[in-house]
């Protein structure tokens, strides 16, 4: 008996010694060789990487967990090939995606750490990226939601057409977009017995915008919205789902799937349409030159991230690339008002596009219009979207207490939380709320929410008069009983707010939306200071003004984008023909 368990423990011993060594066959065939992983704190969460080294150089880098964005793909693409090349983590962050990139750039540092091996840098060749003037029928600046749109329209009437885009993915500041689309008179409104039409859909936008839109431009965007929301449908989008947004008489904003946010969704659209037309999209190529020949443009010049230029000839320019919203000197110039102000566009959004426009003697409009959202999380930037307060949160100060028609349109609701005290205002809301509503747990994946098991516990934790808090609730879900708003005459009242656990996030306004631009006719036409069309030159997004006058709704900038870049993308290609 006792042999046997001296063997037993023997064979024990013995199967140990194996399974060591063959999990550290996994890990490290040698001093300097093996796979090691490593993590860090993305944007939305944990970033985790399996690095493989093999004689102190980088052979392979794999990312085995990540949260961020759709749009954020490219970066883990690209820059495990820069620290390959160069056998280093010591790179250059992807300009438009800073947060991510360091990430991942942490996350592989930590594996490399706990490898104890040292690496020596080299040198990433560049032999092979050596660039020429190319020709293309079309030439497109910018890859958001405007010159996609307008990409796919040229290329499926048979031109040939080039995207450049100066930062690594495609995008722009239609990622960042949240809500949904405003149209009206759709289908899809019928179906849930929403009355609505183009001419009401104009009232609202024109009052919105404070009557400086340009009428014979909203009148396109109205009267297309619903034959745009059919077009996005045949590349394959879903918008069937109908909400509102602030400045909206009706249920006009068509959203996404399980309130998915719009700008990924659709760009995910975008994207597999410009890969089936097979566009040519070149990425980390930024435009610095509109070439012309008296009135009439005929390419650009574009830069690579390298600093290599080289031409692209081009029988029509469409600029669709963006406005300013990230430049804070160029909205000092517009607003000074606004200076110090925080934003919620993507780092590219500096308006490149107005420096090269100057020699062109292109007219300018609503340039001093410069829209700021309400509901955005201080320091962090983070536009918590107004779908929020469309399905049913509430506005309350320190007080605890409402102070406004949480469905106003924009500058209204933000001018009310500027005159709060401190500036400060909390968006409130239940799990209801959360429950109908899915991009809230991107909010909270984030950790941008306060949570609590009752309304009191929330008013303690956030730090505003519980007592009144505990009494706003009440007075309001009141109001939604009866669909009455006495206090502040809000239209679209949700469901009570009584599911726990309840939700709070603090919020103040930050830029967001620089209407003016570009001139522009009804054709996406550019016009020159003498209200002349300079030829073969088109514009359409939001590097374009008089759409949305003083002021842009909610649920009209993919609107703007989607029907003004078709234009663009129709026209420059029946120009071109």
């Amino acid at each position: 008996m006792r042999n046997f368990k001296r063997t037993l423990a023997l064979c024990l011993a013995l199967v140990m010694v194996l399974l060591t060594a063959a999990c550290q066959s996994n890990t490290t065939s040698g001093s300097n060789s093996g796979v090691f992983t490593g993590e860090s704190k993305g944007k939305n969460g944990p970033i985790k990487v399996e690095v493989k080294i093999e004689n102190a150089e980088i052979k392979d880098i794999k990312i085995v967990e990540n949260h961020e964005s759709d749009f954020t793909k490219n970066i883990f693409e690209q820059l495990p090939k820069s620290m390959i090349a160069a056998n280093t983590a010591d790179v250059d962050v992807i300009s438009g995606a800073t947060l991510t990139s360091n990430a991942i750039i942490e996350a592989v540092k930590d594996a490399i750490k706990k490898s104890g091996i040292t690496l020596a840098a080299k040198n990433a060749s560049q032999d092979g990226n050596k660039v020429e003037d190319t020709s293309t029928d079309i030439v497109i600046i910018g890859s958001g939601g405007a010159g996609l749109t307008a990409a796919i329209e040229a290329a499926t009437a048979g031109a040939k057409v080039i995207v450049v885009e100066k930062n690594s993915f495609m995008g722009g500041n239609t990622n960042y977009a949240t809500g949904g689309m405003n149209a009206a008179g759709t289908k899809y409104q019928e179906a849930k017995g929403v009355k609505d039409s183009p001419e009401l859909f104009y009232k609202d936008t024109m009052k919105g915008g404070h009557d400086l839109n340009d009428p014979a431009l909203l009148k396109v965007l109205t009267e297309k919205s619903a034959d745009a929301i059919y077009w996005l449908e045949s590349l394959g989008a879903n918008l069937s789902n109908i909400s509102r947004s602030g400045g909206a008489s009706a249920d006009r904003m068509h959203t996404a799937p399980e309130g998915a946010a719009i700008g990924s969704y659709l760009m995910g659209v975008f994207e597999e349409n410009v890969k089936k037309l097979g566009i040519d999209v070149r990425l980390n190529t930024k435009a610095v030159e509109i070439l012309s020949e008296g009135n009439k443009a005929t390419g650009i010049v574009v830069e690579t991230s390298e600093g290599q230029k080289y031409t692209v000839n081009a029988k029509a320019v469409i600029i669709a690339s963006g406005g300013f919203g990230a430049n804070q000197d160029m909205v000092v110039e517009y607003k000074p008002e606004l200076k110090g102000f925080g934003t919620t566009n993507q780092p590219g959004a500096t308006g490149d596009a107005f420096g090269m426009i100057e020699k062109l003697n292109v007219a300018l409009v609503d340039m001093e219009q410069i829209q700021t959202h309400p509901t955005v999380v201080p320091v962090k930037n983070e536009m918590i979207t107004e779908g929020v307060r469309g399905e049913g949160a509430i506005l309350v100060n320190l007080d605890g207490k409402r102070f406004i028609n949480e469905l106003e349109t924009r500058d209204v609701v933000s001018k009310a939380i500027l005159s709060q005290k401190d500036g400060k205002a909390f968006l409130v809301f239940d799990t209801g709320v959360v429950e109908r509503l899915a991009a809230i747990n991107k909010y909270k994946k984030q950790g941008l929410l306060t949570e609590a098991a009752s309304i009191k516990e929330l008013a303690e934790k956030i730090g505003v008069n519980a007592a009144e808090l505990e009494k706003t609730i009440s007075t309001y879900n009141g109001y939604t009983k009866s669909q009455d708003d006495k206090e502040f005459g809000r239209r679209v009242l949700a469901d009570e707010l009584v599911k726990g656990p309840f939700y709070a996030v603090e919020v103040g306004p930050a830029i967001h939306h620089t209407m003016g631009g570009i001139k522009i006719n009804t054709n996406a036409q550019v016009l020159n200071n003498s209200g002349n069309i300079i030829e073969g030159l088109f514009a359409a997004g939001e590097v374009t003004g008089g759409v949305h006058g003083g002021n842009r709704i909610g649920g009209n900038a993919v609107a703007d984008i989607t029907i003004f870049g078709r234009i663009a993308g129709q026209n420059a290609a029946s120009y071109v023909k």
